[in-house]
């Protein structure tokens, strides 16, 4: 799989489901979440935390959802984790509310991270954990539990601020924004509106819960040859004036616009 931090789309599978984890790691995205938190019931818990460690064991790839450190399955998903010597990918850390939770998954770990902002004390602490080890590539927006927990409704104008708060503290730590889920299935011009947006305020991934999901958000958040020939064309032109402020296709090409183009020729090379 790609690095953590250049990921385009990660696709969510059920940790208790072993069957689908063939086919989601061969729709096409850059990443696999095995998830042992929202889509496994507490009953299944346990059953689903010692598939994954084999698996995990057995070489396989894949990054994995733990559950939160603050509850039972959590602690157990850690010391499993910890005591197997199982390697994912990558972790994703749900509902993080504190740095310190961060630094504790590093410091035991050892293991690139995604931690995913679902709360008000979380988002109030977004730039805190973006910034609390450099093991952490990536913040997730997590749209749904922010909603309840903010009193609020899960649509783009009431969740407008906490997705800037999200780009915002990403970008201080100099990682990636992952946006949510679209969880309408039959909904491709939704996905893909949303996606669009998300991409327009910073973000370079979204979270995806279908295999059907994968192909446009892939198409989304992957530079066109012609914005890449455009960026390049802007970095040279601006290289050849010497670092000096150039007219370019009409437009006057400075620092910040050179600086933009320099990052998505950086993401193309990832």
């Amino acid at each position: 799989m790609r690095e953590l931090g250049a990921c385009r789309v990660l696709l969510f599978t059920p940790g208790n489901r072993p069957e689908r984890f063939a086919k989601a790691i061969a729709s096409g995205a850059d990443g696999v979440i095995l998830d042992l938190e929202d889509a496994v019931s507490l009953p299944d818990k346990a059953k689903a935390r010692a598939t994954l460690i084999e698996y995990f064991k057995n070489g396989n790839a894949g990054g994995m959802r733990v559950n939160n450190i603050h509850t039972p399955a959590g602690v157990a998903d850690l010391d499993a984790l910890v005591a197997s010597g199982a390697k994912p990918a990558f972790v994703v850390l749900p509902k993080v509310e504190s740095a310190f939770e961060v630094r504790l998954y590093a410091q035991h770990l050892k293991l690139p991270l995604l931690a995913t902002i679902e709360s008000a004390r979380g988002l109030e602490a977004a730039t805190e954990i973006a910034n609390a080890d450099p093991l952490v590539q990536a913040l997730a927006f997590g749209g749904a539990d922010l909603a309840v927990d903010l009193r609020a409704e899960l649509a783009w104008e009431p969740m407008l601020w906490g997705r800037g708060r999200i780009a915002q503290a990403a970008a201080t730590a100099g990682i990636s924004a992952i946006d949510v889920p679209h969880v309408v299935l039959d909904d491709e011009a939704g996905l893909r509106h949303d996606a669009s947006r998300a991409k327009a305020m910073g973000f370079s991934a979204k979270l995806a819960i279908h295999p059907k999901q994968v192909g446009p958000l892939l198409e989304i958040f992957t530079p066109t040859p012609a914005e890449l020939e455009r960026a390049a064309a802007i970095v040279a032109a601006y290289d050849k004036a010497g670092g000096n402020v150039v007219e370019y296709q009409g437009k006057m090409v400075e620092g910040p616009i050179v600086k933009s183009a320099q990052r998505l020729l950086a993401l193309a090379r990832k």
